[in-house]
C-alpha cells in the first residue's frame, strides 16, 4: 500500500512538472513561481533517489543524462526527410502556385503559410507516447542519433501530453535559438574567451551535435514543429489539423501560421513577413507554402529531392557583392583584437555597408581574404555585416596579403593569446587606453576594490576628459576634478572621495580580483593572496610556484607571469603603492573549514547581506564562490528574483537553497 502511494506521488509530480514545463516553455504562459517549481522538482528527485525503481525515463529529471558521447550513430529516416524547392520572386512562386493547380486538374487549393526558421531540422520519435529518438536530418536518409542533446530542450515533451497518444508518432520541426539568447550565448562565452558563434543557425546546430548533453543543456534551444514524419492511427484531413493536434500534444508550433485561400494571399503574407523579420524573435529567412489538403498532397505527390505540394518562399538576399580596400584591427574593452574589413559601399537588405567584421585572425587564413578581394557579403538583422567567401576569380593579382600585429595599435604593448588552440588574440596591457573604461569599471565593482558612486558614466566622463589613464590616477582625483563633473555637487563630491579612500584598505585578495588578470577569478585571487601574502612575492612569483600551487594550471600560472612581466604593469603597481593602495593579505587563523571544497554558485537579490559579501563568507569558511553553474556546483544559492542560474542548476538536477538554508549552513 505504501508502496502505492509512492508511485501515484512520483506519478502526480511527473504530471504536474510536464504541465508547468508546457506553460513555460511552449506556451511562455508560467502559473506558478520558480521557487515553487524547485520545490516540486526537489521533490521528485528525492523521491525517485528513495525509491529508483519507480524512476522512468521520460521523467522531467531525466533531461540531461551523465554519460559523455564518442560518436553520434546512425540513424535511418523511416520516411525520407526531403529538402523543399526555394523560389525568391513573385513570378517564380507563381509558376509554382500554376503547377500545384494544374496537377490538381485546376481544382481550387488553400493554402497553410508557416515562417521559415533559420535552424536545424530535427527528427523526433515517440513509442506509446514516450520520446525515444530525436535525430539530425542528416542527407535526408539518415540522420545522427542525438537523443541525449534532443532530451535537454525544455520546449521537446518526453511524455506526449494528449489522453490518448499514439503508439507511435514521427514528427519534423526545427531546433533553434531566438535573437536574444543567441546575442547572450555569444556575450558569455566570448567573456570565457571562447570563439563566438557566427549566427544563431551555427549555434544551434553546434550545440545540438554536442557529446556532453550538459553543455547542450546550458544552450537556449528551442524547438517547433513543422510537418509529420509517420503516425499509426490518426488520418489527418489537412495540415492545419495535424498542426492542431501537435499543440494538443505538447509541441510548440508556429503562432504567425496563416491560411491563404488564393495566391494573392499568399503573396501579400510575403510581404508581410519580410516587412515584419526584424521584430520576430528568432531568424527567418522566408515562408513555406503548403497545400493545405493531405489528399491533394498525395495527389500531388514528390519528385526525387522534394514535395510537389509545399515550397520555400524566400526573402530578399541579405548579401552583396564588393571590394576590400583595407584590414585594420579593432581593440575592446576585454583587450580582444578583432579584424575588421573597410569595404567600398554596398547596399545590403537596404542598408549601406562599407566595414564587416572579419571575426579573428584565423577566420582571415580560413578565408583568404586579402586586401584588394572581391567579397560577399552578408548582412542578418542587427548582427554585424560580415564576409562571408572571397569571389576569387575575380582576383588581378595585386591583392595584398594580411599580416597579424604584434603590437597593440593603441597602446604598442605586445599581443598574445594564452594558449595556441585559441583563435583571439589580446593586448594584456591593463593601461591600454582602448579597454580602460572597461577597465576601471571591473576595478570599481564591489566585488573587486569595491569604490561606490563610481559608476559607468562617472568612469566614462573621467576617461574622455583624459583625467583617468590608469587605475592609480583614480586616487589623484580632487574635489574640483569631480564638481567638473554632470549631476556631481559637493556631497556627492565628497562621498566618491571618501568611498576612494575607504578602497586603498582592501585586502591584496580584492586587488589582485581588480586588475583584471586574465583568467584570475575571485577564488584564484583569493588563493594568490592566501599563499603569498604580499604583492611583491605575486609579482615575482615563478611559472613553476605557480603551477605548484593545486588550483592553479599552467594557463592561469602563464598569464599570471605574463602580465607581471609587464613595464606599464610594475609601474602601474608603484603608483598604487605610492597612493596608499594596500599590498597585503591579512593572515588568518587556523580553524575547522566547514565548507572546504564546496562550490556555491549565488543568484538573486539577498535580504540579510550582499551577494558579495555572502561570497566572501563562504571563502572565509574554505568554500568557492563561482560565477557560474556548472556540473561541478554543489549548491546554487537562490534570493529573490533569481536569474537563468536557477534554470541552469534545475536542469543539472543542483541542489538549489534558499536564504535561510544557506544562512543555517554557514553558522
Amino acid at each position: 500500500m505504501a508502496d502505492s502511494k509512492i508511485l501515484n506521488e512520483i506519478e502526480k509530480l511527473k504530471e504536474d512538472i510536464r504541465r508547468y514545463d508546457y506553460l513555460y516553455y511552449v506556451l511562455d504562459k508560467p502559473e506558478i513561481s520558480d521557487y515553487e517549481y524547485d520545490q516540486l522538482f526537489k521533490k521528485l528527485q528525492r523521491l525517485e533517489k528513495e525509491y529508483p525503481q519507480y524512476t522512468s525515463k521520460d521523467s522531467p529529471t531525466q533531461r540531461v543524462g551523465g554519460a559523455v558521447s564518442t560518436t553520434f550513430n546512425p540513424v535511418k529516416h523511416t520516411v525520407p526527410m526531403l529538402s523543399l524547392d526555394n523560389t525568391y520572386s513573385d513570378e517564380e512562386f507563381t509558376e509554382w502556385y500554376n503547377r500545384a493547380k494544374k496537377g490538381l486538374n485546376n481544382e481550387h487549393f488553400e493554402m497553410v503559410v508557416e515562417l521559415k526558421i533559420d535552424g536545424v531540422s530535427a527528427n523526433l520519435i515517440y513509442e506509446d507516447g514516450v520520446l525515444v529518438t530525436g535525430a539530425t536530418r542528416g542527407d535526408g536518409e539518415t540522420g545522427e542519433d542525438v537523443t541525449p542533446n534532443i532530451k535537454t530542450i525544455r520546449s521537446i515533451p518526453l511524455r506526449l501530453m494528449g489522453p490518448k497518444p499514439p503508439s507511435y508518432l514521427e514528427v519534423r520541426g526545427e531546433v533553434y535559438m531566438g535573437k536574444k539568447d543567441f546575442v547572450e550565448l555569444n556575450k558569455r562565452i566570448s567573456k570565457l574567451g571562447e570563439q563566438i558563434f557566427a549566427n544563431s543557425r551555427n549555434s544551434a546546430a553546434g550545440s545540438l551535435r554536442q557529446k556532453d548533453s550538459k553543455i547542450t543543456a546550458g544552450r537556449p534551444l528551442k524547438f517547433m514543429v513543422h510537418s509529420l514524419g509517420r503516425i499509426d492511427s490518426n488520418d489527418f484531413e489537412s495540415h492545419r489539423e495535424f498542426l492542431k493536434f501537435c499543440e494538443r500534444m505538447g509541441f510548440r508550433t508556429d503562432p504567425n501560421t496563416r491560411i491563404a485561400g488564393s495566391i494573392h494571399e499568399a503573396i501579400k503574407l510575403h510581404q508581410l513577413f519580410e516587412d515584419k523579420r526584424e521584430a520576430i524573435p528568432y531568424e527567418i529567412d522566408g515562408i513555406v507554402v503548403k497545400v493545405n489538403s493531405t489528399k491533394q498532397q498525395k495527389e500531388l505527390g514528390f519528385t526525387t529531392k522534394s514535395p510537389r505540394w509545399a515550397i520555400a518562399f524566400k526573402f530578399k538576399a541579405r548579401e552583396g557583392t564588393t571590394k576590400v580596400l583595407n584590414i585594420r584591427v579593432q581593440v575592446g574593452r576585454t583587450g580582444t583584437i578583432t579584424p575588421v574589413a573597410d569595404l567600398e559601399p554596398v547596399e545590403v537588405s537596404g542598408v549601406t555597408i562599407s566595414h564587416a567584421t572579419l571575426h579573428n585572425f584565423d577566420e582571415i587564413k580560413r578565408l583568404d581574404v586579402k586586401i584588394g578581394d572581391t567579397v560577399l557579403v552578408e548582412r542578418a538583422g542587427d548582427v554585424i555585416p560580415k564576409v562571408v567567401k572571397v569571389i576569387e576569380t575575380k582576383r588581378s593579382g595585386n591583392e595584398k596579403t594580411f599580416h597579424v600585429p604584434i603590437k597593440c595599435p593603441i597602446c604598442s604593448e605586445p599581443i598574445a593569446k594564452e594558449k595556441e588552440e585559441e583563435v583571439a588574440y589580446r593586448c594584456i596591457n591593463p593601461s591600454c587606453p582602448a579597454q580602460i573604461e572597461g577597465a576601471i569599471g571591473h576595478f570599481a565593482r564591489r566585488e573587486a576594490i569595491d569604490i561606490e558612486g563610481m559608476g559607468e558614466a562617472v568612469i566614462t566622463q573621467l576617461v574622455k576628459s583624459k583625467r583617468i589613464k590608469n587605475f592609480a590616477d583614480i586616487y589623484t582625483l580632487t574635489k574640483q576634478d569631480l564638481l567638473k563633473l554632470e549631476l556631481f555637487k559637493d556631497k556627492k563630491a565628497a562621498n566618491l572621495l571618501n568611498a576612494i579612500e575607504k578602497s586603498k584598505k582592501q585586502p591584496l585578495s580584492r586587488l589582485l580580483f581588480a586588475l583584471g588578470i586574465r583568467h584570475v577569478g575571485e577564488k584564484a585571487a583569493f588563493v594568490l593572496a592566501q599563499r603569498f601574502g604580499e604583492m611583491e612575492k605575486v609579482d615575482n612569483a615563478t611559472f613553476n610556484e605557480l603551477t605548484a600551487i593545486n588550483e592553479i594550471g599552467p594557463i592561469m600560472a602563464q598569464s599570471i607571469v605574463d602580465f607581471f612581466s609587464q613595464e606599464s604593469v610594475k609601474k602601474l603597481i608603484k603608483q598604487l603603492k605610492d597612493a596608499g593602495v594596500n599590498m597585503t593579505e591579512p593572515k588568518k587563523e587556523s580553524r575547522e573549514q566547514p565548507l572546504s571544497g564546496k562550490t556555491l554558485v549565488f543568484t538573486g537579490e539577498f535580504e540579510s547581506c550582499s551577494r558579495g559579501d555572502a561570497e566572501s563568507k563562504v571563502r572565509d569558511l574554505g568554500g568557492n564562490a563561482a560565477g557560474s553553474v556548472s556540473a561541478k556546483t554543489d549548491f546554487v544559492v537562490a534570493g529573490k528574483d533569481p536569474g537563468s542560474k536557477l534554470d541552469r542548476a534545475k536542469k543539472l538536477g543542483i541542489k538549489i537553497l534558499n536564504e535561510e538554508e544557506f544562512l543555517k549552513l554557514i553558522k
